[in-house]
């Protein structure tokens, strides 16, 4: 039995939703705003939270932002269409769990919401499981990928994975520490999308009891619990500047020092860091210290999108989530149908590996046969929308707003064109890469 927290404004929905987990033992508290959401979370603590993404006061984001202050941060699950799934990937960069698209599917909630509770109790308080189980990719693409993780796993050098949300950087560095002379020593990976700028430092470092309020005993920061193994920090753009200083000690001086404390303690743990930005697009913004990247940046890997992978590893991994789908859910499915994986070869996958097991998992679940068919893809998958209609806001009459809307339907074609590869698209529009982020902000383009 868990206590959660569901914000979403449908009421039926939510009536239906309550009664639902109730069936399942669960206690569930119902707000309809982010406001309501927002204050619930001040005044009590929850286990899971379940959190739609359109709400009348703004979305389910902003609640999220305001659970990442709690310590440690309950798991959330982001209720979305499936033309939101760009920000469901979003949501999953702020430190969500996993998210699942509506209609829900009463059974593959409750199959999202017991992993998450699972994965809760296993884990350190903001280290993170791997929400998925991987298999080895055997394209040209991901050959490269794993001859660059061999080659640098017995060193000690400090290495960045780049890659869009959902490839699988996390495994990357499990590979990376596995193979390496660490590897009978501690892994642990942090989300540093989930740490507030507030418990950042303490969750890292440790603290003293007394150092702050509600430190009423001496904490072993994670530096400390690595001792001898890896680090992984995901997300690591998002620690904030006063935090970033504390890293670039550590890691230059191999000594930390906890939140109140005045001893120092020396350490010794190999670094890997993870990002899906441009690390060095924010040193030029001054949102992250050149030295620490620079001090991080001694191997950069980029981990390929699913896109980038090719079609037989679209089907590698297609057939691998569909069949752990069947034996988790106990049903008898021998695989997807030619119409499906037509599809699937069409569709940009914009959340990588982590959206491809959650479609494969809905599928499974919604299958009659032993062939996944058509009918059991969300609908919208089914669909081509005219994305530029949907992206051009209202052209105006005077020659400025003609070329702004030019400009952005260009840049749109473009990245469609390249299947969202921002290099490869400034290339194309023969601009560098700050210019086209810039441009993307000016225009409202997310990706």
């Amino acid at each position: 039995m868990a206590t959660i927290l569901l914000v979403e404004d449908d009421t039926t929905f939510s009536q239906l939703l309550e009664g639902f987990l109730k069936k399942h033992d669960h206690h569930v508290e119902v707000k309809n705003t982010v406001k309501q959401g927002i204050s619930a979370l001040e005044k009590n603590t929850y286990e899971l939270l379940l959190l739609d993404y359109r709400l009348p006061d703004g979305n389910g984001l902003e609640v999220l932002k305001a659970a990442r202050e709690k310590d440690p941060p309950p798991p959330a699950i982001i209720m979305t269409s499936f033309n939101d799934v760009r920000t469901a990937v979003k949501a999953i960069r702020m430190g969500a769990f996993d998210y699942i698209t509506k209609p829900v599917n009463p059974e593959e909630l409750l199959l999202v919401l017991n992993e998450a509770l699972r994965k809760k109790e296993q884990r350190e308080p903001t280290g993170r499981a791997a929400s998925f189980d991987f298999i080895r990719g055997k394209g040209a693409v991901s050959n490269k990928l794993y001859e660059y993780l061999e080659l640098v796993a017995p060193t000690d050098i400090a290495v960045i994975l780049q890659g869009e949300s959902g490839t699988g950087k996390e495994y990357a560095a499990r590979t990376i520490h596995m193979l390496s002379k660490r590897a009978g020593k501690p892994f642990i990976a942090i989300d540093c999308g989930a740490l507030s700028k507030e418990l950042a430092s303490s969750e890292l470092f440790g603290h003293v009891k007394g150092a702050f309020t509600g430190a009423l005993q001496d904490k072993k920061g994670q530096f400390e619990a690595a001792s001898g193994g890896t680090l992984f920090l995901d997300e690591v753009g998002n620690l904030s500047y006063e935090v970033q200083v504390k890293l670039l000690r550590a890691l230059q001086e191999k000594i930390i020092q906890p939140v109140g404390g005045n001893t120092p303690v020396r350490t010794d743990v190999r670094i890997i860091a993870a990002t899906n930005d441009d690390l060095l697009q924010n040193v030029e913004k001054g949102t992250f210290r050149e030295d620490l990247y620079h001090r991080l940046n001694e191997f950069k890997i980029d981990v390929p999108s699913l896109r980038e992978r090719g079609g037989s590893d679209l089907t590698l991994f297609s057939n691998h989530f569909t069949a752990q789908a069947a034996a988790e859910l106990g049903k008898e499915i021998k695989g997807l149908s030619e119409e499906v994986r037509e599809i699937f070869s069409h569709y940009d996958w914009p959340g990588n590996l982590r959206e491809l097991r959650n479609v494969t998992r809905r599928m499974v679940l919604l299958a009659s046969g032993e062939i996944a068919g058509r009918e059991t893809l969300p609908e919208e998958m089914t669909i081509q929308p005219d994305q530029h209609q949907s992206h051009l806001p209202p052209v105006g009459t005077d020659l400025k707003s003609l070329k702004e809307a030019n400009e952005k339907e260009h840049i749109l074609k473009v990245l469609e064109e390249t299947r969202y590869n921002k290099s490869l698209a400034a290339k194309m529009l023969n601009i560098d890469r700050t210019t086209l982020y810039n441009k993307m902000a000016k225009y409202g383009i997310s990706l």
